[in-house]
């Protein structure tokens, strides 16, 4: 009983060992050229997946064919006008980063009482660094 909770003890030890945690400074390095694309230039595979979420708050990356898809939806929203901002895309050491905004329906915009699902889709060449959303 003594040498195998000695076995444990040691087994753990080592997989703490193996695990370490990276920091990332943060620091913007670089700003990444992308596009925000239109909905017919989605891959299918992705619009499925967009689809299956729309109607809550969701994130999504793909990759496909050495572009990376940056996906970042709302969710259901009572009304019309609603739209998605991009105001920023860089990366850091070891990340990329998207910051979105939604933007409500302007003033003395025509709004009609339907429920609309607003999301971003933005294209780029694809990096092999975690996506951070912001």
């Amino acid at each position: 009983m003594k040498k195998t909770g000695l076995y444990i003890l040691l087994l753990t030890a080592l997989c703490l060992c193996a695990c370490s945690i990276q920091k990332d400074n943060g620091k913007k390095i670089r700003d990444i050229s992308s596009t925000v694309i239109d909905t017919e230039d989605v891959p299918e595979e992705l619009k499925a997946q967009i689809e299956e979420k729309k109607t809550k708050d969701f994130r999504i990356t793909y990759a496909d064919k050495g572009d990376l898809y940056i996906v970042r939806g709302y969710g259901k929203k009572n009304t019309s006008g609603y739209s998605v901002e991009v105001t920023d895309c860089y990366e850091t050491e070891k990340t990329i980063c998207i910051v979105t905004n939604l933007l409500g329906p302007g003033k003395g915009e025509e709004i009609a009482k339907k429920a609309t699902y607003p999301y971003v889709v933005i294209k780029m060449k694809y990096i092999d660094k975690y996506v951070v959303f912001k």
